[in-house]
């Protein structure tokens, strides 16, 4: 027995030097990084919050901007610079568009399917081609009107009950979202389909980071019985996985029985559904048009309310900009009518104040993964395939040679000296909503949304920070949620219509559309 024993440490050794020995060769030909141990790497220095913070401030002390973090057997680059992140995910996209498959997303939660998460594939490239036909940039008319019900419905609900200002937030890109990919018309408070939205894709961000679970890092753990201590993370899964199974089949089966009977308005679902080829299986083309639908589903109905959220603290934060954005909105607007896209031109400072948004608190920080599909060199490293690139947009947001003074939240930035918007001025967009052939397909959907709704709510309303009991404003915090999609904290605000006759005019818009 203690001969077997003695063997098995002696191969256990053998195997840990080997792959220590490994990894030292490759790390040689890799940018430099956080100080690592034997087998375990990087893992102790790997923050916990605030990362893409931790990350621009290790690139800022080893002089690199691309930093190297070592956790497990898979190299992880954080790229914190826009030329380095333009050479590799924009220039070689056809080596950087693939996505890591992470065994807690992907297999136990059952969310490999999803466009943003699914691997470079032939899938993916149908699911893409199936959105950009629907959704293509010069076909404005699919949802600016969409948009813009949604947007008047909030301005009706925050004058109803302005101390829920922030689920009205939440109800119109989930009201948008699902009524572009499934024609269902939502309640304005409550409804089931957008708060199943919400639950669902709260989950992605916990877990979407690559190691953010042990299981990402050791496979096979996944095997592991749910009984067992440390199995905590298969029995989340395990709910997890339901609530992913109701996000992706029940709109979709809602929406097909609507289109049934007679009753569903013109959606990507219905365009989908009857563009399926007969002449082919019937049954694949169904599973990629579930799934581009409920990407489609999904793509606005977080990221929208975060940077909504951002739009209403800045405004709390410099009420200047507010002003100076509601003059501009008066004397091109007006008080008898609603911002609408036609203004977009005439309204540069509200465009440079969306713009402002998308960089101060960037909605996802760091961006999301970019596997490596072959193996690659660059400035003198050499990446292995399978190597792992994090878009670290926040440091790149923060920039100071493009953006002077980066923590303020300055609009004038993006404008020239006659006021227009300054096409010298690094468009934030090009950063916000990812690289290369992954970014968001949907970007200039969002876009309209938030721009739209800045615009609505500053026409209309006056925009304060709420007080206590003696008077003392209570200002947001500035520090947000360390998740893949940055949340700020719950905070409150005082949101009151800026005249009676705003008032006034928002009620006619309600008994408008009863």
């Amino acid at each position: 027995m203690l001969i077997y024993l003695v063997d098995f440490i002696v191969c256990a050794l053998a195997l840990a030097l080997y792959v220590e020995l490994r990894n030292r060769r490759i790390y040689k030909y890799l940018p430099p990084g956080p100080p690592r141990l034997p087998l375990i790497g990087s893992l102790l220095e790997v923050p916990e919050r605030l990362e893409w913070e931790v990350y621009a401030q290790w690139g800022r002390q080893l002089n690199s901007d691309m930093v190297h973090i070592a956790v497990g057997q898979t190299p992880i680059i954080v790229v914190n610079s826009i030329r380095t992140a333009n050479d590799l995910l924009d220039k070689r996209s056809s080596l950087y568009s693939d996505r890591p498959w992470m065994p807690m997303l992907c297999d136990l939660m059952g969310w490999g399917w999803a466009t943003s998460i699914i691997r470079y594939s032939e899938e993916w490239r149908e699911q893409r081609r199936l959105f950009q036909n629907h959704f293509h940039p010069l076909n404005t008319a699919v949802y600016e009107d969409t948009v813009a019900e949604f947007v008047r419905e909030c301005l009706s609900s925050i004058l109803d009950t302005p101390q829920d200002f922030m689920d009205h937030v939440r109800s119109l890109p989930g009201g948008v979202s699902l009524s572009l990919a499934y024609g269902i018309k939502t309640k304005p408070l409550n409804d089931p389909f957008t708060k199943l939205a919400e639950d669902a894709l709260e989950t992605i961000g916990k877990v979407a980071s690559p190691g953010a679970f042990l299981v990402d890092i050791m496979p096979v753990l996944k095997y592991m019985p749910e009984f067992l201590p440390g199995a905590g993370f298969k029995r989340k899964a395990r709910e997890w996985y339901q609530l992913m199974v109701m996000f992706r089949e029940k709109p979709f089966a809602f929406a097909r029985k609507q289109i049934e009977l007679g009753y569903a308005k013109p959606s990507f679902t219905s365009m989908c559904l009857e563009g399926l080829d007969a002449s082919k299986p019937i049954e694949p083309q169904l599973e990629t048009v579930i799934d581009a639908a409920a990407t489609v589903y999904a793509g606005a109905a977080h990221t929208t309310v975060s940077a909504i959220s951002t739009f209403i603290i800045a405004m709390i934060y410099y009420p200047d900009v507010q002003k100076k954005a509601q003059a501009e909105l008066d004397q091109v607007v007006g008080s008898s009518r609603l911002p609408e896209f036609s203004d977009r031109r005439d309204l540069p400072y509200i465009t440079a104040i969306l713009k402002e948004v998308l960089r101060w608190k960037p909605v996802t920080p760091l961006g999301i993964v970019h596997r490596l599909m072959e193996d690659d060199t660059y400035n003198g490293y050499i990446f292995p395939k399978g190597s792992l690139f994090l878009p670290n947009q926040w440091a790149m947001l923060h920039n100071e040679e493009d953006y002077p003074d980066p923590n303020t939240f300055k609009p004038e930035r993006y404008l020239n000296s006659k006021g227009e918007v300054d096409p010298k001025v690094r468009d934030p967009a090009t950063i916000a909503f990812g690289f290369g052939r992954r970014a968001c397909p949907g970007s200039h959907i969002a876009e309209a949304m938030i721009w739209l709704t800045a615009a609505s709510i500053l026409s209309t309303f006056n925009i304060k920070p709420a007080v206590d009991e003696n008077g003392t404003a209570i200002m947001p915090s500035l520090v947000y949620r360390s998740t893949t999609i940055s949340f700020p904290q719950p905070f409150k605000c005082d949101l009151k219509p800026r005249s009676m006759d705003a008032e006034v005019f928002i009620q006619t818009l309600k008994s408008d559309a009863e």
